[in-house]
Parts: C-alpha cells; structure tokens; sequence
C-alpha cells in the first residue's frame, strides 16, 4: 500500500511542472490560448481552437474562462484518455482516422446512424479537406455528438429514439447547450 502514495506525487509533479509551463502569464489559470498553444494534434498546426473552448467550458467549474491547477488535472486525464482512444481507432497508424475508421468508433460508442450521417460528419468536422480527422477534431467529434446525445435523451421519455418538440424547444435545447 506504501507504493502507490509516491506513484501519485510523482503524477502529480509532473502535472505541476506541466501546468507552470503552460501558464505562460503565471496567472494561476490557464486561459484557452495557453491551453491551445500547449496542446498538439500532430499535424503541427494549432490545435483545434473550438476544441479548446470546449474543453475548457468542461473543466472550469467556477466558469471564469481559465483553469486551475486541479482542474488542469481532470482535463490532462481527459486528452490522454482521447489520445489513446484515438490510436486505439486509427488502425492504419496514419496519425489521423478516416471516414471507416470514424465509422468504427462511432458504431462501438453506440451511434447508429446512416452513411450519409458519417459524409456530413466527415464534412463539418475535417478542416483539412483531405477525407481526414485530426486528433484534435475528433474531439470536437465526439463532445459535440455526446453533448447532443444528452440533450436529445431529455426529450426521448419513452427511449424510442423520438422526439416531439415544438420549434421554440427545439431552439432552446440547441441553444443552451455549451457547444
């Protein structure tokens, strides 16, 4: 039981050395452009700036915009869970998932949706034009379709994948949703 208290310092160090770097204006706080400019989605381009805000929306739990330390730690757990399952679906270890590889994550989260479904997907969310999602896209992929989902679940009472909304709810569920 001894062991396991120094593993976590050891973590938790790391993550501290981390976040000092990552606050560039040595704030405390990490706003969505440090948080950007640390991050990587392989491609050496800046990662995604709507994934960014996503992620910070996520984690801010005092809602000022920024994170803090220990909530830097929840967002660095999520990104490394992504980045595994990210390599876990680019099967052809080509650093980016193509529309079948997308196609293949979506069905094991549970999404049964039609090919034309996976062509819009593919064209809202490849911004390199190439038939490609990055990393950093996949994100925004799968929070946006997760962040629906949820809304949509509230509406379906009956689960029957239905819903029956008038245009003002629909509207409002659509607009309310941090996205």
């Amino acid at each position: 039981m001894g062991m396991a208290a120094p593993q976590y310092s050891a973590d938790r160090q790391f993550l501290w050395s981390l976040f000092q770097k990552v606050d560039r204006d040595r704030s405390g706080e990490i706003s969505a452009a440090e948080l950007q400019a640390a991050l990587s989605n392989g491609t050496w381009t800046p990662f995604n700036a709507e994934t960014v805000r996503l992620m910070i929306g996520m984690f801010d739990r005092n809602n000022t915009g920024t994170i803090n330390f220990e909530e830097f730690q929840a967002l660095w757990k999520y990104v490394t869970d992504w980045q595994a399952c990210f390599r876990s679906f680019d099967r052809d270890n080509s650093g980016n998932i193509d529309r079948n590889e997308l196609k293949t994550a979506l069905t094991t989260f549970g999404y049964r949706v039609s090919d034309g479904f996976y062509d819009l997907l593919m064209k809202k969310f490849d911004r390199s034009a190439q038939g490609i999602i990055h990393f950093d896209d996949f994100i925004q992929c799968c929070v946006v379709l997760h962040t629906l989902t949820a809304a949509f679940r509230q509406h379906d009472t009956d689960l029957d994948g239905i819903v029956t909304v008038s245009y003002e709810q629909f509207l409002t569920m659509v607009l309310s949703l941090k996205i």
